[in-house]
């Protein structure tokens, strides 16, 4: 009897320390419940559908051509943006492409609307350029968009091939009638109805108190700014959080899923992305401002 008592108590306590452990990932990291949503899948799910989806490298071209997944295009943010013809400050600068100009790039670069779109980037070591993509692939009317959680390192830990360079798509016709506007702002509106927003800045926090590391024209935020770091999004591993630990960041901070909201950045990438991971979280009433403090600290007051 005592040594099935005994026995009783190992079992008991491997379990527990199982369950205060919580699952560990594949780098040995402890983690929380996996986040879920409309816009992001895990690396088994990409490894599952692999022949049923476009994978997308939105590190873009340069990053691809020295590795890349393989069977991966590569796309930059900037491509799909207007980049070409302004400089950061510009109005419209870093905003999407026009509808014509944007469905010529998107069908040259066989972005086929007809298929499901899965974007992966470096999240904390980049800006977010696969919520990018897919948040201005959403507001040109394509349906079915994902993005990698963790990106290109979970690709790695799940076992993908890799190789140098992506590959070049077959062009495809594309269509795009016009922008959606539900999840979009500029500077102009948000200025007009400053008010009826609450301002999310997702900087970091040296960007935050003032810093112009990427040629701002002057340092600061836009007045009233509440401050939720793109990077507090993720694990140390660079997996998303929970949804339940992301939306006690986003209550904890003063939102509510029925304000309206308004996110930016530097010039509204990691904005971007905040706002599809949001939108997963049920904070439906969120407009990323793609001109962004770039465009804001020209024309605009800000505060230090």
């Amino acid at each position: 009897m005592k040594k099935f008592g005994i026995a009783l108590m190992l079992v008991a306590t491997v379990v527990m320390g199982l369950t205060a452990c919580g699952s560990k990932d594949s780098s040995g990291i402890a983690s929380t419940e996996a986040f879920t949503g409309d816009y992001v899948v895990n690396a088994d799910y990409v490894k599952e559908n692999i022949d049923d989806i476009i994978l997308v490298d939105a590190r873009g071209e340069k990053a691809a051509a020295k590795e890349t997944i393989k069977g991966a295009a590569a796309l930059d943010w900037q491509t799909i943006s207007k980049c070409a013809d302004r400089v950061s400050g510009d109005e419209g600068f870093g905003c999407i492409l026009d509808p014509a100009d944007l469905a010529t790039v998107l069908g040259e670069k066989g972005i086929d609307p007809e298929k499901e779109i899965v974007l992966f980037s470096s999240n904390q070591e980049g800006w977010g350029e696969d919520g990018r993509i897919a948040w201005e692939l959403v507001n040109a009317g394509y349906d079915d968009v994902k993005i990698v959680n963790g990106g290109y390192n979970a690709l790695l830990d799940a076992g993908f091939e890799t190789q140098e360079g992506g590959v070049a798509l077959d062009a495809v016709t594309v269509t795009v009638d016009s922008l959606a506007t539900e999840h979009r702002i500029d500077t102009d509106e948000l200025a007009q109805n400053y008010d009826n927003y609450k301002i999310v800045d997702v900087r970091s926090d040296d960007e935050y108190d003032g810093a112009t590391d990427y040629g701002e024209a002057k340092g600061g935020r836009l007045p009233g700014a509440i401050h939720i770091k793109y990077t507090d999004l993720f694990e140390e591993n660079g997996t998303l959080k929970s949804n339940d630990d992301i939306t006690k960041m986003f209550t904890d901070a003063g939102l509510s899923e029925d304000d309206q909201i308004v996110t930016y950045c530097t010039a509204g990438i990691r904005s971007a992305y905040m706002q599809l991971i949001m939108s997963d979280c049920g904070f439906k009433n969120v407009k990323n401002y793609d001109e962004s403090y770039y465009r804001w600290c020209v024309t605009q007051d800000v505060e230090k």
